[in-house]
């Protein structure tokens, strides 16, 4: 920022605004004096029995000198009581200044804990404190976040460059097998990234805002993820009634894929189940995803919003997350001024509920067909169109995967 030229202080500029009314305040006290008392004397002799009586010409030589007496008073009052009053007064922006500037420094556990009664300053001091404990927070989990996706991408580039030095050392070996090996180490990688950039496009907030019905979008989740359930021996269970949600028909199935699809891999060996319901409440609808499976300690339950949380252990099998659904859910559900609840169940598993606004009336309606989410990344931009490829995948499809827990 360029610099400014340097100008009067404020507490300089109120010292002069209280000198200048008392002087004001004076001059209107001797303006009032002459206006209703001296105006009225004669400015002649005044004969009278009793002795000497003065005239208006008496008065005025005997009361001005005391007038700019007092005057003289009044400016060295106004200016020294003014600056002592004003730095009373700016103290406590002086400490707000200080803050403000450790802040731009870098230092954000800094706070200013202004004491005394409410007032003005004190609610300015207020919300700086909350300001700079937000943008702790938010740091902090940027900062958490850089280090885990570093070390996440950091891994499957690792084993590429373990399994290439193998092959290097050892020309005799399969190469089938290489293949095969490298190209799921590949696969999670780009998993990893287009999860990475659905939570950033989530993050952004810039989409269309539609009428979404959201049984419908559980419908259409729970259809692409049936396979999977059946596979894994877990049953999905669907119910509720049309409830129009007000945002982006891409990010909201999105929502859904990855809270399903997390419901049924943390979810138990065998006979399993996953309830899925739809309701809607007082000026908002309501998505239920529950879910049996093991018994979680609260204390983790809460951490299970952050990037690369997988629960009470990282999954390895063919439809391993790489730690990024719930907080892509977080991203999406806070993308659409919801809220999102996470309770264990006593008898394990999880209880997920999400609370968005409802949509209302004349808004329009979001097309019903569009093309299934993949569990790992939206089928359209942020704007809720769909997203062609500019070329065929060069590998045959595969099944598709979640960013876990």
């Amino acid at each position: 920022m360029s610099s400014r030229p340097p100008g009067l202080s404020v507490r300089f500029k109120l010292t002069l605004s209280y000198a200048a009314f008392l002087i004001i305040a004076g001059t209107l006290l001797l303006a009032v004096v002459w206006v209703f008392l001296l105006r009225y004397v004669p400015n002649r002799p005044i004969m009278a029995l009793g002795g000497f009586v003065p005239n208006q010409g008496d008065l005025l030589r005997a009361f001005a000198p005391a007038a700019a007496w007092v005057m003289v008073f009044l400016v060295v009052f106004g200016l020294v009581g003014g600056w002592m009053l004003a730095g009373r007064m700016l103290a406590p922006l002086a400490r707000i200044t200080q803050a403000t500037r450790k802040a731009a420094s870098g230092s954000l556990s800094h706070r200013i804990w202004m004491p005394g009664p409410k007032d003005e300053f004190r609610e300015l001091a207020d919300a700086f404190d909350t300001m700079l404990a937000r943008l702790e927070a938010q740091v902090s989990e940027q900062q958490r976040f850089a280090a885990n996706a570093s070390h996440e991408l950091r891994t499957p580039l690792a084993i590429t460059q373990a399994l290439l030095d193998v092959a290097r050392n050892d020309p005799k070996r399969e190469t089938d097998e290489l293949i095969e090996r490298l190209h799921i180490v590949n696969t999670r990688a780009i998993d990893l990234v287009e999860a990475l950039l659905v939570l950033s496009r989530a993050d952004q907030r810039r989409f269309a805002k539609d009428s979404v019905d959201l049984s419908l979008v559980v419908e259409e989740a729970a259809e692409t993820l049936l396979p999977l359930a059946e596979k894994q021996g877990v049953a999905i269970e669907t119910s509720g009634e049309v409830s129009r949600a007000i945002g982006s028909h891409v990010l909201l199935l999105q929502m859904a894929t990855n809270l399903v699809h997390n419901a049924i891999v943390h979810n138990l060996p065998e006979g399993g189940t996953v309830w899925v319901d739809t309701s809607v409440g007082p000026g908002s609808v309501v998505l239920s995803v529950s879910n049996t499976g093991a018994v979680l300690a609260p204390q983790l339950v809460s951490t299970l919003t952050e990037p690369f949380q997988r629960g009470t252990k990282r999954i390895r099998n063919d439809h391993a997350g790489v730690g990024l659904g719930l907080a892509i859910v977080k991203s999406i559900v806070h993308a659409h001024e919801g809220t999102l609840s996470i309770i264990a169940r006593a008898a394990g598993g999880l209880n997920i509920t999400v609370r968005l606004p409802a949509a209302p009336p004349h808004l329009p309606t979001a097309p019903p067909h569009l093309p299934a989410a993949s569990p790992h990344l939206p089928t359209g931009s942020p704007t809720g169109s769909p997203t062609t490829p500019p070329h065929p995948p060069a590998v045959p499809p595969r099944p598709p995967t979640t960013p876990d827990r």
